[in-house]
């Protein structure tokens, strides 16, 4: 278990960790050539054109005087405008680290100035022989013994905490709420407000699928009903517009290389990138090359065009989904809120994401598909989780020595300084051969073995020892657990949400449940076995919950060096961007050939919402279930949640762009997963204090629990509508708002393309019914032989609603 000194020398490589990527990153920063890495949103919203000093490198000496200024400058920048700089989204996630903040600091307080001192002067493992411990232990709730008045203390901190956690999700609940509303009220008019999403047309014998929900719509939706876009399957044409795109760029660069110098003929190797091959006339190449990818792209565009008239005119490229738009945001309200059909599987509805958010790929999966796909999920994510407990584990075996030298004396030799050094280099390795593929990982283990050289050459065997237990175990659980998100968003996938939007909230929601398991739970139940394996193996097994209740508030060392590489050096190489740097660099050197590829290299990427909100919400877990039980880990959080807040606020507004606007749609599962956190907490002091004799706490602690499900409950029906509904009062609101100022408006105009699919953006391929919007509704057409002629029976919708046989 890591000691005092472990917990130094961790801190020591984290720390200097740390500084080095600021450091790197304050001074590339001011390089001219770097200023698209790390300014990108700027130029792509045309805000920023390329610096005035010199080409590589900036000279302005005045300017290194003040390389740390970007830390204010990230401060600066006021919360409305910062809305309207980087969406709301943005600005509810940065909240989440100012709300842990909020929470932690006063409870901190509390913490240090009352459990603390009564926690040390237990002198409880001082007198116990049986139980491996460190000196840092004795500042947790194990160092006080059995049945000791004392522990009234910390039922008593526990109500202050859990009440003062109570008020600031009250407030940060509401506060986002009024944000939301007041973002929906102030936005620009978008597609999505006026747009439905139509999953599970029904199938027609007698029309297509377009024909179908045109007809559906006019006879329920008579006074609303705009238009519809049906959805294709046109997975090969996507493939043909990619192959073209990539055609017009090489034919641009070659005819920007011909024109740049038409005086001079260079000569080229015909090989690959010219490195091999005969060396010719370089203009007579490439013109030859030229006209050779002219007349391919004619080829691809006679085939496109083909291809095209193929999905548009082929029944079976149409999928039974739709985008359905109404004339009015109270129309597509009404729709998107309400069951369409006396079948609950067949005409389901929903608010269509904005166009930019929609996953094309899975919009036209049946009812059952998609609920057999999402139970074969769940079945693969118990499975993921159950299999992770090994390198966990290895982990915790690492970072338990001298629970392990315990119980097998002879393994002493093994932690020798030479053996212990050798041991130490070869896993690293082995480390940095699994990370290969992750660059920053990659810096940042090279950056800790120069650290390492440097604490451990000079210093005897304990300092090598306080390295693998102290700081060792932290890193390999951060490398083991890079592969989880891509892994899991693979997953989400494959369950058939319909918007990127969805996709990563679900993505979020398992990664939580991943990390709960495996980083808290595995590793406070390994980290228990390994630590006291003397004691479980010499003991009955119903002293079991005794030995894991007193070793659970020890295990915050741990936890402590985890916080220190995952929190605080990690959060550093995010500021860094070295994969991109990396990247825009090579293409920018080699491979940029027209404008689009430099704005490609360019690329801001995007805020990872389903890998850091629930490594942030594993934050707010530790900090509820140690608070009481071994203080000694809010101080690490804190710093994290400072430091992450104000490297985020800096990125959010110089580097990430926006992939999508939800109005902060994720925040009720934000404020659910710290409630599970919370009433973790409380239940494992409830189960820690029922093995140390203090049974007339138990109603006390049981409470609550109690009280925290009444509050989520609370704050569930108080608040959570806002996310899930759009309120007709505020729909017909902005509708008459609208039709006052802009009287002109043309609502089949704006929306006739707005759900078209990506690769047919720019052609007239949409599908609309006849008519115009201010014609009213007529007779609604239908080619069903039985209902020919027939008014009422057109009017009747019982064949569109029911399922076919």
């Amino acid at each position: 278990m890591a000691t005092l000194q472990d917990i130094g020398v961790s801190a020591a490589i984290n720390i200097l960790s740390a500084l080095a990527f600021l450091i790197a990153f304050a001074i590339l920063r001011l390089q001219p050539v770097n200023d698209r890495v790390y300014f990108p949103k700027w130029y792509l919203k045309g805000l920023r054109a390329s610096p005035i000093h010199s080409k590589f490198v900036n000279l302005d000496y005045r300017m290194y005087l003040r390389f740390l200024k970007w830390m204010l400058d990230a401060l600066r920048m006021p919360e409305p405008e910062l809305i309207e700089h980087a969406g709301l989204d943005s600005v509810v996630y940065i909240r989440i680290y100012l709300l842990g903040l909020k929470i932690f600091v006063p409870i901190a307080v509390l913490a240090f100035a009352v459990l603390v001192p009564v926690n040390w002067t237990g002198q409880w493992l001082e007198n116990s022989h049986d139980y491996t411990f460190s000196d840092i232990d004795k500042l947790s709730i194990s160092n006080i013994p059995s049945g000791s008045s004392r522990y009234w203390v910390h039922i008593a901190v526990a109500y202050l905490c859990t009440f003062w956690v109570y008020y600031m999700l009250y407030e940060e609940y509401k506060t986002t709420t009024t944000m939301r509303l007041e973002f929906i009220a102030a936005s620009d008019r978008r597609p999505d407000q006026f747009t439905v999403l139509v999953r599970n047309v029904p199938p027609d014998p007698d029309e297509s699928v377009s024909e179908h929900v045109e007809h559906f719509f006019c006879v329920n939706h008579p006074d609303h009903y705009l238009l519809h876009q049906v959805v294709y399957n046109a997975n090969k044409l996507a493939n043909l517009v990619d192959k073209k795109k990539s055609l017009q760029n090489w034919l641009i660069y070659y005819q920007n290389k011909y024109e740049r110098n038409p005086s001079k003929k260079p000569t080229t190797k015909t090989g690959f990138g010219g490195l091999w091959g005969a060396r010719v006339d370089a203009i007579d190449y490439y013109s030859k090359e030229i006209e050779k990818l002219t007349e391919k792209m004619i080829d691809d565009f006679i085939q496109e065009a083909a291809e095209r008239e193929r999905v548009l005119s082929d029944p079976e490229a149409l999928l039974p989904a739709a985008f359905v738009s109404f004339k009015s945001r109270w129309g597509a309200a009404v729709c998107a809120q309400t069951q369409q059909s006396n079948n609950p599987t067949i005409w389901l509805t929903e608010w269509a994401p904005e166009p930019s958010d929609v996953y094309w790929n899975n919009l036209a999966i049946p009812y059952v598909e998609l609920n057999i796909r999402r139970l074969l999920m769940a079945v693969a994510l118990f499975f993921l989780i159950f299999f992770f407990m090994v390198p966990i584990s290895i982990v915790q075996s690492v970072a338990n020595i001298d629970g392990i030298e315990k119980v097998f004396p002879f393994l002493k030799n093994l932690v020798e300084r030479s053996v212990l050094f050798d041991a130490c280099s070869s896993s690293l390795v082995v480390i940095q051969d699994m990370n290969v593929m992750f660059l920053n990982g990659w810096l940042l283990l090279n950056i800790n073995i120069f650290i390492l050289h440097l604490l451990l050459v000079p210093y005897p065997q304990d300092v090598v020892r306080s390295f693998i237990q102290g700081y060792l175990p932290g890193i390999i659980l951060k490398v083991f657990l890079l592969l989880i998100p891509v892994v899991i968003m693979i997953m989400s996938k494959i369950e058939g949400f319909t918007s990127f939007s969805s996709l990563e909230r679900r993505s979020a929601a398992k990664y939580y449940l991943f990390i709960l398991v495996n980083v808290f739970l595995g590793n406070i139940i390994a980290g228990t076995a390994f630590e006291q394996l003397h004691k479980f193996l010499h003991q009955s097994p119903t002293e079991f919950p005794k030995t894991i209740g007193v070793a659970i508030p020890m295990k915050a060392t741990f936890f402590i060096t985890y916080v220190m590489v995952d929190g605080w050096a990690s959060v550093a190489a995010e500021v860094l961007r070295l994969v991109p740097f990396i990247i825009f660099h090579i293409k920018n050197t080699f491979l940029v050939k027209t404008e689009q590829d430099r704005e490609q290299a360019m690329d801001p990427g995007f805020l990872d919402f389903p890998t850091y909100e629930p490594r942030m919400q594993l934050y707010f877990l530790l900090g509820f279930v140690y608070c009481l039980v071994a203080p000694i880990l809010l101080p690490f959080i804190i710093v994290f949640f400072a430091f992450a807040y104000l490297v985020f606020r800096h990125q959010i507004i110089n580097v990430y762009d926006r992939k999508y606007e939800s109005s902060a749609a994720f925040w009720p599962d934000v404020h659910r997963r710290i409630i599970i956190g919370l009433f973790i907490s409380q239940l494992v002091l409830l189960g820690l204090l029922s093995t140390r004799n203090v049974k007339k706490t138990t109603p006390l602690l049981i409470a609550l629990p109690v009280l925290t499900i009444w509050f989520h409950r609370f704050c569930k029906g108080r608040f959570e509508s806002a996310f899930t509904r759009f309120p007709l009062q505020e729909a017909m609101m902005k509708d008459t708002l609208e039709r006052a100022t802009d009287p002109t408006l043309n609502v089949r105009t704006y929306l006739r393309d707005a759900y078209v699919h990506p690769i047919f953006k720019g052609g007239n391929e949409y599908c609309s019914p006849p008519g115009d919007e201010e014609e009213g509704i007529p007779l609604v057409s239908t080619k069903r032989t039985s209902q020919k002629g027939s008014k009422v029976t057109s009017l009747a919708s019982s064949e569109a609603d029911s399922p076919r046989k």
